[in-house]
This record gives C-alpha cells, sequence and structure tokens, in this order.
C-alpha cells in the first residue's frame, strides 16, 4: 500500500545528519517507529503527512505523493494525524470539534460512544482531563475515515492506567476502521502490544525491522529475559551494590559485582539479561 524512500538532511544528534529512509507498508499494517529523540522519528511521520519536504519518492495505493516533478498537498493526502499536545480548537466542544473536519452526524456520534465520550460531547476542551483530550483527537483524527493514521507519542504524557486504557482503544479503533497506523513511541510495552511491525532508526538511519519480539526481545544464547533501561543509581548495600535501572515506568534493583560498579556510570543505557530465572505473574 505504501512504498517510501526518502532522504532529508536535517539536524540531529549529531550534525548534519541525513535521513535515509526506504521501506513499504501492507495496508492494515500497525507500524511502531522507535529510536532515540533526534533519530528522524518524527521528520519522517512528517514527510508521510506532507508537512515537510524531501527528496525521493512516496506512492500510496498507486497514487503518487511525492516525487522529483510533484508533491501531493497534505490536504488532500487522507491522512489522520495526532498529535501530542492534542491541538484541538479552544473554542468548539467535543462534537464540534469532530463536526469541523466532516459534517457526518453519525460517525461523530459513533466515533464518540467508541471513545466513552458521548456524556461530554458538549464540553469544552479546557474542561477535559488529559486522558479526555487525547481521546477527542484520536476521534477527530478518524472523523476523514483515513487510509494512513499517524501517531507522534500521543500517550507519553499520559499516567500508566489511562495509557493503558487508551491503548485498548486505539486497538479497538485500528482495527474497526482498518487503517493503516504508523505510531511513533518510545515506550517498549506499548510497542509490543499495539505493534505488528517495528521499524528502529539511529541517527537517521534504519536498523532494525522485524516484529516486535524480533526487535524489542533481544536475548542471545541461554538468556530468558533482556530488557534495555537507563541506569539511575548505584548504591551500596553493606557488602555489595545495587544498581537502580528504569526499565519503561518501573524500576528494577539489580546486585552487581565490585567490577561492575566501578565501570558502569549513570545516565547510561544498559541491558537487564538473565539466565535461570523462574518468573511469577499475580494479579497487581
Amino acid at each position: 500500500m505504501i512504498h517510501l524512500s526518502i532522504q532529508k538532511k536535517l539536524q540531529g544528534a549529531e550534525e548534519n545528519m541525513r535521513l535515509e529512509a526506504a521501506f513499504s507498508v501492507k495496508e492494515g499494517e500497525f507500524i511502531a517507529l522507535r529510536g532515540k529523540s533526534g533519530s528522524g522519528k518524527t521528520t519522517l511521520l512528517r514527510i508521510l503527512a506532507g508537512l515537510e519536504d524531501a527528496q525521493g519518492k512516496i506512492i500510496v495505493e498507486n497514487e503518487t505523493w511525492l516525487s522529483k516533478v510533484a508533491t501531493l498537498p497534505p490536504q488532500k493526502r487522507r491522512i489522520g494525524f495526532v498529535f501530542q499536545d492534542y491541538a484541538l480548537f479552544e473554542n468548539m466542544t467535543i462534537e464540534q470539534n469532530l463536526l469541523f473536519v466532516q459534517k457526518d452526524k453519525t460517525l461523530a456520534a459513533h466515533l464518540l460512544e467508541l471513545t466513552e465520550l458521548t456524556a461530554l460531547k458538549n464540553r469544552y476542551p479546557n474542561a477535559l482531563s488529559g486522558g479526555q483530550k487525547q481521546r477527542v483527537s484520536i476521534a477527530r483524527a478518524l472523523m476523514k475515515r483515513p487510509k494512513i493514521l499517524l501517531l507522534d507519542e500521543p500517550l507519553s504524557a499520559l499516567d500508566p492506567q489511562m495509557r493503558n486504557k487508551l491503548q485498548n482503544e486505539l486497538l479497538t479503533l485500528h482495527k474497526e476502521f482498518g487503517t493503516t497506523t504508523i505510531m511513533v513511541s518510545h515506550d517498549p510495552s506499548e510497542i509490543y502490544k499495539l505493534a505488528s511491525r517495528v521499524i528502529e532508526l539511529e541517527n537517521g538511519k534504519i536498523i532494525h525491522d522485524g516484529t516486535p519480539k524480533e526487535v524489542l526481545l533481544k536475548t542471545q544464547g541461554s538468556q530468558k529475559f533482556s530488557f534495555e533501561g537507563e541506569l539511575l543509581e548505584i548504591k551500596k548495600v553493606d557488602v555489595i551494590y545495587v544498581a537502580i535501572v528504569a526499565i519503561g515506568q518501573q524500576l528494577v534493583e539489580v546486585v552487581i559485582s565490585t567490577n561492575e560498579a566501578k565501570t558502569l556510570k549513570t545516565g547510561e543505557v544498559v541491558r537487564l539479561s538473565t539466565k535461570a530465572f523462574s518468573p511469577t505473574i499475580s494479579h497487581s
């Protein structure tokens, strides 16, 4: 459905970084873009939406969106874009925000019901919580029944409980509307839960492209678990050293050796893995 091959010079983690990406996306896929800040993820979404220019080609269902000779304007691309900052019209009610995109009251009512906003349809954005605003933003993006839904870290500012709820709603909407969804996210659990495929960028280049299991669960040999996290602190407890590592939204304590305590530095990204581990699962 989507064939993309683009190049663009931009400022990233490295000076004069060049974004070079080429991949195809099947209709109905849920793609997650991951990578460090400045690796080119959001720029890639904006190029696909027509909000930034680039060199190369974008072809969607045999329609050329970008080429050497022509660029399809953003308003002619059937795309829904959900930003991190909601971007709602503050002087319009929730229902009016949806109907501004498309005068289809039946579809608006259906989306409000799916996102559990029907009772709030006459409220204004300033009377809503962050989670409610983001639901309005997602529903509004679907009012044109877009071919492609682009999500730029839409849930990152929400608390874990609301984030989990909206993840479920996103998956429901993705399946019901049959959209091809491309989402930027830094949350491994969110990516694993939602995406059917993960594309990882580093300094403007694609370094991994595979299933969430292939990209996120990087184990070697007899390792059973392997996770990446930020090393927050190393502390000495009696005669042992303990490392505090942030993995997603969880903090983990790990006993480390004296040598590791000397060589590891707080703030760096580390990988936790284990070979002999018998996990238990219980209700939280």
